[in-house]
């Protein structure tokens, strides 16, 4: 039994100019013990992936539109709000993006840290106490006590990420969603905070949905990587599988785009254009105004998820039995 299944998810959102499907029919699975990277470019559905796995879009004037998210076997969009309010935050924890205004700078982490476990857990203040001090220092906090009554400003960008994170793990979750949680943090403390991750799956066997741009940590950090372009997800297998042998011209664009270092000579790439708006989402597939192997087919229909070999799955007409009519 996977911990998590997303089948054939879409998405939408009411806006002033009409319905919009930030979301198309996404899948990915993830199991207890697993690390799963979804990665991709600003504006290609993250974020509102993991908003639809906590249950937020209703918040945010949207809906699934069809599709199944299961959790340990449990359909998470037959149920009522005060149901899904027990998984959220209990089971399923969110780490949010930008740790720098994640947290109120008018209260002291720790009661943050401790008001969040309580919302969630029937627990009395001080045992909630203790087990926020010991989860701070499980994360490398040194001096947790101290840490505990101190404000947001009194703590470097690092210090904050790892409250954060306590705040996610407080409440002994399955699944732990992290948002973009090394970005505005140094070289030196993201590979920390990279490292603190894998540590905490391993001890606490629960599943890391890894949402970030950037494929270094991706590569260092994750078992299973999730190409998302435009709401779709254009690839996905295992990442030494994905790395070594990308089969989608998106997935090989954004490697390229890594820096080499040790190798002067070499221009660094970019990708031509832009992750078109929602609100303009090309026919066909999304990414062939921008694809440099694109053909007639690629403007017309849209690309069929199929299998790649080596266990990597691509949407891409290039595997499928018409290619070879259009060259």
């Amino acid at each position: 039994m996977s911990l998590l299944v997303v089948d054939n998810v879409s998405v939408e959102f009411k806006t002033r100019d009409g319905i919009v499907e930030p979301l198309s029919g996404i899948s990915f699975k993830i199991d207890a013990g697993e690390i799963l990277g979804l990665v991709g470019e600003t504006g290609s559905g993250k974020s509102v992936t993991a908003q639809a796995i906590m249950g937020l879009l209703p918040f945010l004037n949207g809906r699934v539109s069809s599709g199944r998210i299961c959790f340990r076997d449990q359909d998470l969009l037959a149920i009522s709000e005060d149901q899904y309010q027990k998984i959220r935050g209990n089971h399923i924890s969110l780490i949010s993006q930008n740790p720098m205004t994640s947290l109120d700078p008018v209260y002291k982490v720790g009661d943050q840290i401790v008001e969040g476990l309580r919302q969630h857990v029937v627990i009395a203040r001080d045992d909630a106490v203790k087990r926020a001090v010991n989860v701070m220092t499980s994360l490398g906090i040194p001096n947790s006590e101290k840490v505990f009554f101190q404000y947001p400003h009194q703590l470097s960008g690092g210090l904050k990420q790892r409250i954060v994170i306590a705040m996610g793990l407080c409440a002994d979750p399955h699944l732990l969603i992290a948002d973009e949680p090394t970005t505005a943090l140094d070289v030196t403390v993201q590979a920390q905070i990279v490292e603190l991750f894998r540590k905490t799956v391993a001890q606490r066997n629960i599943g890391l949905i890894m949402i970030t741009h950037d494929l270094g940590v991706i590569s260092n950090l994750c078992d299973t990587v999730v190409v998302m372009y435009a709401g779709h997800v254009v690839e996905k297998g295992r990442v030494q599988e994905v790395f070594a042998n990308p089969m989608h011209p998106y997935t090989r664009a954004l490697l390229k785009c890594i820096p080499k270092f040790g190798m002067p000579e070499r221009s660094l790439k970019a990708i031509q254009g832009n992750v078109p708006s929602v609100s303009t989402f090309p026919g066909g597939c999304r990414y062939h105004l921008r694809c440099p192997d694109m053909k007639p087919i690629c403007m017309t229909e849209a690309p069929q998820t199929l299998q790649a070999g080596n266990g990597i799955e691509v949407q891409c007409h290039q595997f499928g039995p018409n290619w070879r009519e259009e060259l």
